[in-house]
């Protein structure tokens, strides 16, 4: 079996050459795929140097699954070529996400969406992915009407140049501002660029991708996203209000038996999820969960993940294990 992995010398590319190892794939014939200015440098895979090549030359190997994380125009051209060949992309980009004709996938929801004929499927924003983990549950038992969510984003969700960014600022280095802002010992509400309407286009990925995903296009959802000096996961504080009212030893037992999720829920003991407990983990980690005094069937909750492994590599790494378990027309 062949699986490109195309962007693999980025930030998440190189996570995701990470997480398909820990996955166990070592049997497959890895196709490293970057930029022109990064061919012929090597990446390691089980113990194995392999040569990266140019994205030509591995749709000439047809590889059975191409898993994206090169940017949204990359995608656009690339991804259908791939398709056209039999290849089923996995797209980490938001090209493809309000795609009607594209899944947009989290596999312990709604894999059954991916089909023989679903060529091109497109991973979540990192931070829709922990938000509709929780969501998920909660929703098929007592129904969401509305969601306030606030985002707390680390820098690694902008890319290598944003670390850079922070690092360089604490160690009181000059530096290249990929933010309008310093973050070192700052915060800022902006993630993504400004729309019209006064919203950021990461507040409306969390829109429109938790309606796409949970099917439920008249759900209510507001949110306010804010980029913080930390450089592994992202944090969300979540209000819920339900359609019918709920059991707070329920919501907990749902949670904790939905695959993926952790509760972390000890006050009295200082546990709650933070982003340094999750970096480096696929799960996604759920705490603070109380009931909303101040209107009827409401919730607060905390939400926290690894914006690098489960907001994006290890999503898309399970997608290709789902495809390859169930023998989804993996022929070439």
């Amino acid at each position: 079996m062949k699986i490109a992995i195309v962007g693999v010398t980025g930030l998440v590319g190189t996570v995701m050459l990470k997480v398909l190892e820990e996955f166990g794939y070592d049997k497959i014939e890895l196709l490293p795929v970057a930029s022109a200015r990064s061919v012929g440098k090597t990446v390691t895979y089980f113990g194995k140097n392999y040569a990266v090549i140019g994205i030509e030359d591995a749709i000439a190997k047809q590889p059975d699954i191409a898993i994206f994380s090169a940017g949204g125009t990359i995608s656009l051209e690339y991804a259908p070529r791939f398709a056209e060949i039999g290849t089923f992309v996995i797209d980490n980009s938001s090209a493809w996400r309000m795609n009607s004709e594209v899944p947009l996938v989290v596999p312990e929801i709604n894999a059954s969406a991916i089909t023989t004929n679903t060529k091109i499927i497109a991973n979540p924003n990192c931070s829709t992915i922990q938000m509709v983990m929780v969501l998920a549950p909660l929703h098929r038992k007592y129904g969401i009407k509305r969601v306030v969510v606030s985002t707390y984003q680390s820098v690694s969700g902008t890319g290598v140049a944003a670390v850079r960014q922070l690092k360089d600022e604490i160690a009181g280095r000059e530096t290249q501002k990929i933010y309008p802002h310093q973050i070192h010992l700052n915060l800022f509400p902006h993630g993504g660029t400004f729309n019209a309407d006064g919203y950021t286009t990461e507040e409306q990925k969390l829109v429109d991708e938790t309606r796409k995903i949970l099917v439920a296009p008249n759900m209510q959802i507001t949110a306010t996203v804010v980029r913080v000096p930390v450089t592994g996961g992202h944090s969300e504080a979540v209000n819920i209000e339900f359609e019918r009212d709920f059991d707070l030893n329920d919501v907990h037992q749902l949670l904790s038996e939905f695959p993926g999720v952790e509760v972390l829920d000890d006050p009295e003991n200082n546990l709650y999820p933070m982003p340094l407990h999750s970096e480096h983990k696929n799960e996604t980690f759920v705490g603070r969960i109380r009931r909303d005094f101040s209107h009827p069937n409401s919730l607060n909750l905390w939400i926290v993940a690894d914006n690098l492994r489960k907001g994006a590599a290890t999503n898309a790494v399970q997608i290709a294990d789902y495809l390859i378990k169930q023998n989804i027309n993996i022929t070439n």
